[in-house]
């Protein structure tokens, strides 16, 4: 019995260690354009996200879009 109770404290620290919020930085950049003969250059920008991997990774990859690419630094 014993052994069965440290075997799911151990399987319950590990399930919890893997949900753990942490900082991720999300940068999008975007790519130099010329806009009726006006050259807007590239721009980048951060934002920190305090969440788990996967929704960090999500909330990044819902900002990129046309012309914006964004990746978890």
């Amino acid at each position: 019995m014993k052994k069965m109770l440290m075997i799911a404290a151990a399987g319950f620290m590990i399930a919890g260690m893997s949900s753990c919020k942490k900082d991720y930085t999300c940068t999008c950049s975007t790519e130099p354009m010329t806009v009726m003969g006006i050259t807007i250059p590239a721009q980048s920008a951060s934002t920190t996200l305090n969440a788990t991997k996967k929704d960090a990774e999500a909330a990044c990859e819902a900002e990129t879009g046309t012309g914006v690419t964004c990746v978890i630094d």
